[in-house]
């Protein structure tokens, strides 16, 4: 580790020693009656607007979620993970901790990666880091009999890359996936060549990705995961593409919900000022190719996380729109009702991020929604989740599970509708060498439509 690293990590430290008294935001700050709900509500756990269709999990868990048959699989395969077993207490339990060490702590040693520009439609890029090693445990086979899976991975929406994401490539390396990671224009070393940057919920620069991806791997089964403020543009995909975005299963780990509430009651202090001061060291590189679209002067002036959403992507000089109208583009779940994938949500109920979940997360589409599934722990913070070294993340282990789990249903269901085919078939030809003058209906004729994915969702 540099001698920098030492100092910052030190220096970290020391800052945690503030974080036993709550902070108060620090845009639109609650009254003091709001916060003390919220640290009721965090220390009880999941409240009772969660309380409908939820099931016990091991480590203190719960899984909201509408009843169906890949929810009792996906249920199934949660109580035999050993990821969520108890673990012993540990001074990494504190919610900032958990934050803090995933955001701002060096990375570390990471793995090796190789990187490609793909050129989009105007011209702009975006980066494709594939994770090619090291795997130094031994790569373990997950899709037997086929292809490795693979696994696209979107960093938070201010382009940090955090140690839990290049712990999640690591992990899914070395399960036998292909790891990818998704950068958008101007984030981690990505050029910015064109005067446009990506707005919270566009997915059109993912979209064109993913079918470079199928490209490359036209037979490999394609998974996502994002991170934080980054489930945004995966949710805005999956919505927008239905059941055309090729997509086999999702996770999002703390995602962020309702986005525009999130912008404008603020964050804490810390958080707040930390992100919108990452943007401003990201953006300034490129301070004199934005003159020409936006008010530079005014963007880095910015006082919070609004005001410079607002800056960079509604009163540009060419196209200035409203607030409302941004959202009515950019709400990860303007178009939820639409997705057709399978969508687990990690998220934890003391997120001093995204807040308690009595205000942060719609119940409403858990449990009313078939394809989303919110696991719900009592402890982690905001994308932390994190356990005792040389462990990884226990988010991670229930990811790659769920995976496993949802790769496993759908072959149980592609076997079961191809033996329906084959049973209607023989049944059919039975009947014409047979001559029969009437024509019968078998039982079996219903079994395609029974086993069907879309029904076995919602039966």
């Amino acid at each position: 580790m540099p001698p920098w690293a030492a100092v910052l990590a030190l220096l970290l430290a020391a800052l945690t020693l503030l974080l036993l008294r709550p902070w108060k935001r620090a845009v639109g700050a609650r009254t003091s009656v709001r916060d003390q709900e919220e640290q009721e509500v965090v220390s009880r756990g999941p409240t009772a607007q969660f309380s409908d269709r939820r099931e016990t999990l091991p480590g203190g868990c719960s899984l909201i979620c509408k009843s169906s048959a890949l929810a009792q699989c996906l249920l199934r395969a949660l109580r035999r993970s050993a990821a969520l077993e108890p673990a012993p207490s540990s001074w990494l339990s504190g919610p900032h901790l958990q934050t803090f060490c995933h955001f701002i702590l060096p990375v570390g040693p990471g793995p090796e990666l190789a990187r490609e520009y793909l050129q989009l439609a105007d011209d702009g890029l975006v980066a494709l880091d594939w994770v090619i090693g090291p795997c130094a445990r031994g790569r373990r086979v997950t899709n037997t009999g086929g292809l490795p899976p693979v696994l696209l991975v979107i960093p938070n929406a201010w382009g940090r890359l955090t140690r839990n994401v290049l712990g999640l490539c690591l992990l899914a390396l070395e399960r036998g996936y292909y790891p990818v990671i998704f950068h958008r224009r101007g984030h981690h070393g990505c050029p910015l060549v064109s005067p446009r940057l990506q707005p919270f919920g566009d997915p059109s620069d993912l979209k064109e990705a993913v079918t470079y991806i199928r490209f490359r791997h036209p037979a490999a089964p394609l998974f996502a995961v994002s991170e934080g403020s980054g489930s945004a543009l995966l949710l805005s995909y999956l919505g927008e593409c239905g059941s055309s975005s090729y997509v086999t299963g999702a996770a999002c780990i703390s995602p962020v919900l309702r986005c525009r509430e999130w912008f404008e009651a603020g964050l804490p202090w810390p958080y707040e000022r930390g992100f919108l001061l990452h943007q401003k060291i990201t953006l300034s590189r490129y301070a004199s190719a934005l003159e020409d679209t936006v008010d530079t002067s005014k963007l880095f002036r910015s006082t919070s996380l609004r005001e410079f959403e607002e800056t960079l992507f509604c009163h540009t000089k060419s196209f200035p729109i409203s607030w409302d109208t941004y959202w009515d583009l950019n709400d990860p779940l303007r178009d939820v009702d639409e997705a057709a994938v399978p969508v687990l949500c990690i998220c934890s109920a003391d997120d001093p991020v995204c807040g308690p979940p009595d205000h942060t997360l719609p119940a409403e589409l858990f449990q009313s929604n078939p394809y989303f599934f919110l696991l719900l722990s009592s402890h982690g913070g905001h994308c932390g989740f994190l356990r005792p070294e040389p462990l990884p993340a226990w988010s991670h282990e229930v990811i790659l599970e769920s995976f496993k789990a949802l790769t496993e249903f759908f072959r149980m269901e592609e076997r079961m509708k191809g033996l329906s085919r084959r049973r209607t078939s023989f049944l059919g030809g039975r009947r014409r060498w047979g001559g029969l003058q009437k024509r019968e209906v078998s039982p079996s004729s219903n079994l395609e439509e029974i086993f069907s994915w879309k029904r076995s969702y919602t039966r």
